[in-house]
């Protein structure tokens, strides 16, 4: 075993290398036996760190994204009995939609796995870098609500306008009253060609104008919506 001289772990910890540590030992021992020059041994211990820093840094985006770690891609279920445009959804996957600050909405019954894709879009969009935020629908309007207790509001609406994506799931479950109506409002309009936005709902684009209070609130918001959104319909049983 190979002793760590303390003024190196000082050094490192200087650096803002300390997790270098735990693998060092190891990884000397490696270069040993591969017979690695000092140059190949130093890049070897760095691209450790690289790879380290870019895992913790994934699993803490996720983390603060509110997506379901195992909700990815090759985890769907594609033998499941739902029915719906399978090539669109993969070629979503290539996240241009999110260069084109385009957006999505997955429709469908309960059970069938909308929110499973998105928030496996939400995880991919993750991995390649992105700042993602995903909440139910019900809550997203409860938060901001409540920030008016305590005069938080612009706070929590630059939290909700600033993510590269949004994720709102469960969209349609009860009527808007006006305040809703007019936050949720606010939220499209705002995150519209700006940044992408997905929504999932048991319920069609069309039936979504009458859950809000405010009928011409809701025509321009669903319509900035439904224009730029890549529309998936899913089908099948729960």
């Amino acid at each position: 075993m190979i002793e760590i001289k303390p003024s190196l772990k000082t050094v490192l910890k200087r650096l803002k290398l300390s997790g270098i540590l735990a693998a060092l030992p190891d990884r000397a021992a490696y270069a040993r036996k591969a017979k690695l020059t000092e140059i190949d041994f130093l890049e070897l211990v760095l691209q450790d760190e690289i790879d380290r820093r870019e895992q913790t840094n994934l699993a803490t985006r996720i983390s603060k994204a509110g997506c379901e770690q195992e909700h990815t891609l090759d985890a769907f279920d594609w033998d499941a009995p739902v029915t719906f445009d399978r090539d669109r959804v993969r070629d979503l996957f290539g996240l241009g939609f999110l260069d084109r600050c385009e957006d999505v909405a997955f429709m469908g019954p309960v059970g069938v796995g909308k929110t499973f894709l998105a928030d496996a879009l939400g995880h991919a969009a993750c991995r390649a870098g992105k700042h993602v935020l995903s909440m139910r629908a019900d809550l997203l309007l409860k938060t901001v609500n409540q920030s008016r207790a305590d005069n938080s509001t612009e706070k929590v609406m630059r939290g909700l306008l600033a993510p590269h994506l949004l994720i709102i799931d469960d969209f349609g479950l009860r009527r808007l009253d006006d305040r809703q109506s007019s936050d949720l409002y606010e939220v499209i309009i705002e995150r519209h060609r700006r940044a992408s936005t997905i929504i999932t709902s048991n319920r069609s684009v069309e039936e979504w104008i009458p859950l809000f209070a405010d009928p011409i609130l809701a025509q321009s918001a669903v319509d900035r919506f439904a224009h730029n959104a890549h529309h998936v319909v899913i089908e099948g049983d729960s």
